[in-house]
């Protein structure tokens, strides 16, 4: 059975998207450039990296990522390649596949003429074989331990948006056949306040089998929506056991405060949670509070010993709703 693994294992690469200028980041296309290259050429420093774009984009790409960088000439929408490129899954023999979840744009909701086809585009060029998904997910709604566990949010996959009609239980069932879990753990996450449904990546992430790093509301927030979600996972997790029966270490990963960090549009996305994970180090956000980013940094070092943390400023992709984690996808290295 194919294995999805956990995001800390060898990389080939990692893959990232060029924002065209007709995106939807409009005036601040140039700004979000920006954080891309910045996150890429950080990321760079570890492991290869690759930057879909479109052909007439391709060259500018390259000189702002100063070869750090291969650029390939595919097609996007967008910048968020967590979730319009392909799943990784390794076979036991060790070779690979990549899971295309059939992208629709969040259901529906951004044109996705180009990143509907970015999974096909990207595994033709690198001659990896396809699976084609048996329901329509996004990568930042899948979070594996690596160990036989999932965690996913309710939200984004039982939703008419993207599997009309099926069930929980129909989902997890292609779910479990298609990533090689035993156990999938669910939040309820919420509908409608973001565009990705509440995708699992901002809210909860393994850090490692039987630990899981949990975002938290600042002090002082809410009640609101956001810290009913929150505290509705809580309450799952401590509940919860993994596929080998363990039960989970939580370890809370506050949110950045809004006090120190000035005025924010109402998508902004203060998580650390949405951090990745490349070989070798940790690429986190630095939201500009001090006190919070020096927090999640040792917190971040805590739960990944061994690797580097390396925060970048990622002010404008965070207020488009989403941070690093999103913007990026590996690719496994291949075992031999």
């Amino acid at each position: 059975m194919n294995h999805m693994p956990h995001e800390s294992l060898p990389h080939a690469r990692t893959f990232m998207g060029w924002p065209p200028a007709d995106s939807v980041w409009g005036p601040y296309t140039a700004d979000v450039r920006r954080d891309i290259t910045a996150v890429a050429r950080t990321i760079a420093e570890y492991e290869p990296v690759v930057l879909l774009a479109a052909p007439e984009d391709a060259e500018r790409a390259r000189k702002a990522c100063r070869g750090a960088v291969e650029v390939v000439a595919v097609p996007v929408d967008d910048l968020w390649l967590r979730d319009s490129g392909p799943v990784f899954v390794t076979a036991p023999d060790g070779t690979l596949a990549g899971v295309d979840l059939r992208f629709n744009g969040w259901g529906g909701k951004q044109e996705h003429s180009r990143d509907g086809l970015v999974a096909r585009r990207l595994l033709e060029e690198y001659a990896v074989p396809r699976i084609e998904a048996p329901l329509v997910a996004e990568g930042g709604s899948l979070e594996t331990d690596g160990d036989g566990t999932l965690l996913v949010t309710e939200s984004s996959l039982v939703n008419d948006n993207r599997n009309p009609g099926r069930s929980r239980d129909a989902l997890e069932n292609d779910l479990k056949n298609l990533l090689g879990v035993a156990k999938v753990i669910w939040l309820e996450g919420v509908r409608d306040q973001d565009i990705t449904d509440c995708h699992v990546d901002a809210l909860a992430r393994f850090a490692a089998p039987g630990t899981v790093v949990l975002g938290s509301p600042p002090p002082g927030t809410g009640p609101d929506v956001w810290t009913r979600v929150y505290e509705q996972a809580r309450a799952v997790l401590e509940g919860a056991t993994d596929a080998r029966g363990r039960t989970l270490e939580i370890v809370e990963l506050p949110e950045a405060d809004p006090a120190g960090l000035g005025e924010r549009g109402e998508d902004f996305l203060g998580s650390y949670v949405n951090y990745y994970v490349a070989d070798g180090a940790v690429i986190m956000p630095r939201f500009g509070d001090r006190r919070s980013d020096e927090r999640a940094a040792a917190i971040l070092r805590y739960l990944h010993p061994g690797r580097d943390v390396r925060p970048v400023e990622i002010h404008t992709l965070a207020e488009g709703g989403g941070g690093i984690h999103c913007a990026t996808q590996q690719q496994p290295a291949a075992r031999p």
